[in-house]
């Protein structure tokens, strides 16, 4: 069996897994997201106990993933600013000789989803991850989603809710999708963490405002088949139900199809791999990178 690397590289935590293009686990640990000079030791001592031939790295953003720039592999702009600028792609490089992808967690995600999960037979789908931060990424017509630089999603400007006068928690932006909706926004606007909150509905309803607004612009513009919601916030399951009501008042008929205006529950879903699909996608980000490698040999 040849075995791969993934690295789920969160803000909170690390997760790293070996195992197979399959998602088949063979063992995973996960590390507090610190620092560097405190993270990656940990990170490289797990892998160097096993033989592994790629490995796969989605990460926490934003990310340099243009191959031809010279920051290729690096954390950029982050707020976590102990990892603004790392290398992070270049200190895997740098111990193990092996063939290593690199992309965004929401894309490597999307992958996990598309090939193993939710929306595994589909050629199209979006994940979107509600956490600590929003993000999504993309797998359009086979391939993730990448131009000048990876989706960023979650930065999108959104209508405020009629009740809704907190100033946003964006330190770029203030209000824009995760300014309002992430985890720490949802918090810091209600004085309580998300999961304490379960029986407020007033909360839940705001939620699903803003993620509907979303929900909305991406459908118009890159028309996915299916839409995968994760992340901690999305583990008050009851919030969907008002994803889906403001989500068809507002599309209000334009989108004349079954899948959005009578099957919107299996339209738009939790992850099928839960908690696994972004490690999941970087066994399968590694499976890809190493065939690669061997077609350029050839």
């Amino acid at each position: 069996m040849t075995l791969y690397g993934a690295i789920e590289a969160g803000g909170t935590k690390f997760v790293c897994a070996v195992g197979d293009a399959k998602g088949n686990i063979q063992e995973r640990i996960s590390i507090p997201t610190t620092t560097p000079e405190e993270t990656m030791p940990e990170v490289i001592a797990f892998f160097k106990k096993f033989p592994i031939e790629a490995i796969g790295i989605g990460s926490f953003g934003p990310i340099d993933v243009d191959k031809n720039s010279p920051t290729y592999g690096n954390v950029t702009t982050t707020p976590k600013l102990a990892w603004k600028d790392y290398p992070l792609l270049k200190a895997i490089e740098d111990e193990f000789s092996v063939p290593t992808g690199f992309n965004t967690d929401v894309n490597v995600a999307a992958l996990g989803e598309a090939k193993l999960g939710a929306a595994k037979g589909v050629d199209n789908c979006l994940y979107i991850t509600v956490g600590t931060g929003i993000g999504a990424g993309a797998y359009i017509n086979g391939e993730l989603l990448q131009g000048l630089t990876h989706p960023e999603m979650g930065h999108i400007l959104v209508r405020r809710h009629a009740e809704d006068t907190y100033k946003g928690r964006c330190p770029y932006h203030a209000d824009c999708l995760e300014g309002l909706a992430a985890g720490p926004a949802i918090e810091e606007r209600w004085g309580e963490k998300a999961f304490h909150l379960s029986d407020k509905e007033e909360v839940w309803e705001m939620e699903g405002y803003y993620i509907a607004q979303a929900l909305m612009q991406y459908i118009l513009i890159l028309s996915p088949k299916k839409i995968i919601l994760g992340g901690g916030v999305m583990n008050q399951e009851h919030v969907l139900t008002h994803v889906y009501r403001h989500l068809s008042d507002l599309l209000n008929g334009y989108v004349s199809y079954p899948e959005v205006q009578d099957k919107m529950n299996e339209y738009i879903v939790r992850p099928g791999l839960g908690d696994n699909a972004g490690i999941t996608g970087g066994l399968l980000l590694a499976e890809k990178v190493l065939e690669e490698s061997k077609a350029e040999v050839n």
